[in-house]
């Protein structure tokens, strides 16, 4: 059986869904009605004719579970609206309001009109003039632009609302803005209102192709170029005095958001003019023109970071990190910092502009050398960028000669400003290329050639990782770059790829046991510190237990966590979560994060178990799951059907969550007498070594033999064993707290700041290793401890 509504075609599950929301009858004794609801079995275009009918209904309808599985669905999924059932959700709108309902029900009939698809009749222009009489009498206007909307289906602004609306939003920016899209109609005029945010709870996600549809309206870009410009001379006022400073008064809310929406249209159509206003702008916004640590307008400016991440270029991660530089304001800095890092990930996504990189003067050796004052000062690229000095006869200096620093500070201060610049880039470089690493992305040979090797400090980055390139049988080969080529792992050279044939990184993921050996090893024996890591990769493969739940996995849950410590990390990474605590719904989170490629993404629940007497917050680890995009909308998948990188790449950041943040690795949580949480940290502490630390033992296994400790270390499973004079100390690779043999009685090391005893090469940044490294070479000359705490526990356990 199909029914068939105005220009929709139901399928028979829809049509009983319908029968059981408007026949009362049907409603009691159908069996659909006390079933689950598979919302996953209806099209978009059936959601959106299921929606008003739902949303009519009261929440004590019989068929109540029917009603809160379609609103569920609408707030998770893009329905799709014909011209009947989004005149039906306006018409909705109308009866909740008239009902004494909130005036969100407006802006999701507004979101409807956003995603309508055809003419509408002319019930939909009288229930629109219903809602703005109706919005105009009875509420505050938080929602101006979804009035506007309304408005312009129902005949227009009255001067009474007209001057309600803008009561507030007096500013030509924001005027410019309305009178272009209004000009252009009802649907430019729903686009304008989702794009400034305006929500109800009910509402649906963000349309998926909303900027390029904005960007695509007639006039709107030549709007986004007035804005900016106008914003641009305001500011230059305000610098030079021409306008009285006043600090965060630059520029009103609704300035904001309209900049905002320019500077997203400028960045997604790859505007040429658009740095040129951007980065004075930028820059004009975060700092005072007095000496205050105020700045004009830092809504602007973290409206400005906002953007970017949403649609990166480097030159305007550039112009955002100069501004951080001029800020003075301490939690910009803050802020900044937390928007950078996610701009740095989400530049990854956009590989088509990521690799644009200046010519800052670096040679293919990664040097550029400038001579000030009769002194040279060397800039050099490795892993870090470092800034040397050295007179005429070659000899390095310590410090910045006295007379540069006297007669030549400008000149220091650019140096180091590029110093900081090429910081910025290389991470930017970095960056890019392990997001697109972790979703398998290719190029081609031509531009990893031009755009990447060809620049000092591209050819920086790029030569210190492992690429693989087509070989002669069409198996990819894996290869590290040379000065005029690349070569493989046995040194053989191996010519270059076709300028259109493709290039990659290699991932451990696909690589036999010998090879991925045989590149640790190659690596330690050079020295070459990766630009993240890719050869001590973390590799994450499907257990039984996980093929056995099917959905879900608890391979890292159940573990203590410090909630805070937690939760910066996970914003760090880039997932998306609220902040727990306790309060009323503060109890649990589900943590996301989209992979790269926007087809996946992962969840991690977690829970917030309680507030220590000294004011740490303990969390505890859930499980973890994925969610596939299907026509925009995420379902929930098999993972077994998750690509094996993108599983991999995910369950690489939860083992960082837990390992990083697991009170096992708290030194001092031995002393807190929590019967519960002392269990824990005495398992955790010495547990089965997860992903993370095999890696760290691999490293090890490469570094111990270097050291002056080789003949006092032994690597066992999950321990260093070290031998002191005094004692014989096994320090977990996991969470690095050290067991004293015999008796395994507990010894407490503070981790301290402090450097290794001796220069110890390490294949890739990792605290924990580094940590280990540290209390290894300690405790192999215990006889000479002086600190106060561990000679005691020394004595005590003699």
């Amino acid at each position: 059986m199909t029914a068939v509504i105005p220009d929709v075609t139901l399928s028979p599950y829809a049509v009983s869904l319908l029968r059981v929301l408007t026949v009362p009858e049907a409603a009691e004794d159908d069996p659909i009605a006390r079933e689950p609801v598979d919302t996953s079995r209806l099209s978009d275009r059936e959601l959106g004719v299921l929606l008003p009918v739902a949303f009519r209904l009261s929440a004590q309808h019989p068929a109540h579970r029917v009603v809160g599985a379609i609103v569920t669905a609408g707030q998770l999924r893009q329905p799709a609206f014909t011209p009947e059932p989004c005149a039906a959700m306006l018409s909705v709108a109308v009866e909740k309001l008239e009902r004494g309902g909130y005036g969100g029900y407006a802006v999701l009939a507004v979101n409807a009109l956003a995603r309508c698809e055809g003419p509408l009749p002319e019930e939909a222009a009288r229930s629109a003039g219903k809602l703005v009489t109706l919005l105009g009498d009875r509420y505050r206007l938080d929602h101006p632009y979804a009035l506007m909307a309304l408005a312009g289906l129902g005949g227009g602004l009255t001067a009474r609302i007209d001057s309600k609306l803008f009561a507030w939003s007096l500013h030509s920016i924001a005027r410019d803005e309305a009178a272009v899209v209004s000009a252009l109609g009802l649907t430019a005029q729903a686009l304008l209102a989702e794009a400034s945010g305006e929500r109800s709870y009910h509402s649906p996600p963000p349309l998926p192709d909303l900027w390029q549809r904005l960007a695509d309206l007639p006039g709107y870009a030549s709007f986004a170029h007035r804005a900016l410009e106008a914003a641009h001379r305001r500011v230059a006022d305000i610098q030079s005095g021409r306008i009285a400073y006043k600090a965060d008064a630059a520029f009103e809310r609704d300035e904001v958001g309209a900049l905002g929406r320019a500077v997203r249209v400028a960045l997604l159509r790859d505007e040429p003019w658009l740095m040129d206003l951007l980065r004075p702008l930028l820059l004009g916004v975060a700092v005072a023109p007095t000496a205050a640590r105020t700045a004009p307008s830092q809504a602007l400016l973290h409206e400005g970071a906002r953007a970017i991440e949403d649609f990166p270029t480097p030159e305007a991660l550039a112009a955002l990190r100069a501004a951080r530089a001029a800020a003075r304001h301490k939690g910009i800095h803050k802020q900044l910092d937390r928007e950078l890092r996610r701009i740095e990930t989400a530049l990854g996504d956009r590989p088509d502009v990521a690799f644009r990189l200046p010519d800052l003067g670096f040679g293919s050796d990664g040097v550029r050398t400038v001579t000030v004052g009769g002194y040279d000062a060397v800039i050099t690229l490795s892993h870090d960028v470092d800034l040397a000095w050295r007179r005429a006869d070659g000899k390095a200096l310590a410090t910045v000669p006295a007379a540069v620093r006297r007669d030549h500070a400008d000149t220091v201060k650019e140096l180091r400003d590029l110093v900081k610049q090429a910081r910025g880039h290389l991470a930017t470089v970095a960056r890019s290329l392990e997001f697109g690493f972790t979703a398998g992305a290719t190029l081609p040979y031509r531009r990893w050639r031009d755009e990447l090797a060809a620049n000092g400090l591209g050819w920086s980055v790029v030569r210190r990782l492992i690429w693989e390139v087509p070989g002669a049988s069409g198996q990819w080969r894996s290869v590290l770059p040379t000065g005029d080529g690349f070569a493989d792992l046995s040194g053989t050279a191996v010519p270059e790829p076709e300028p259109e044939a493709d290039i990659r990184l290699w991932h451990p993921l696909n690589s036999a046991a010998n090879e991925i050996r045989g590149w640790r090893d190659e690596l330690t024996d050079r020295e070459l510190r990766q630009p993240f890591k890719q050869a001590f990769r973390e590799v994450y493969l499907l257990t039984p237990a996980e093929l056995q739940t099917e959905t879900y996995s608890n391979r890292f849950a159940a573990h203590i966590v410090h909630y805070r410590q937690l939760y910066a990390l996970v914003k760090g990474r880039g997932w998306t979560c609220s902040r727990l605590g306790p309060w009323d719904g503060g109890d649990t989170d589900d943590a996301y994060r989209v992979l790269p490629g926007g087809a996946w993404r992962v969840g991690f629940r977690h829970d917030f178990r309680d507030q220590q007497p000294d004011g740490v917050e303990c969390a505890s680890t859930g499980r973890v799951w994925f969610d596939r995009r299907v026509d925009g909308t995420w379902r929930p998948a098999q993972l077994a059907d998750v690509p094996a990188i993108a599983f991999s790449e995910a369950m690489r950041d939860v083992d960082l969550f837990v390992s990083v943040t697991s009170i096992a690795v708290d030194p001092h949580w031995m002393d807190r007498g929590d019967d519960l949480y002392v269990d824990y940290w005495r398992e955790a502490s010495l547990a089965e070594l997860t992903a993370t630390a095999q890696t760290r033992r691999s490293a090890l296994e490469r570094i111990i033999p270097r050291t002056r400790l080789a003949d006092r270390c032994e690597l066992t499973e999950r321990h260093l064993i070290v031998r002191g004079q005094l004692h014989t100390y096994k320090i977990h690779l996991g969470s690095a707290n050290i067991l004293m043999e015999s008796g395994n009685t507990y010894l407490c090391v503070v981790p301290s700041r402090r450097q290794l005893h001796e220069r110890v090469f390490l294949p890739f940044e990792d605290d924990r290793l580094a940590l280990i490294l540290s209390k290894a070479f300690l405790l192999a000359d215990d006889a000479r401890i002086t600190d106060p705490s561990i000679a005691a526990q020394l004595r005590a356990h003699r």
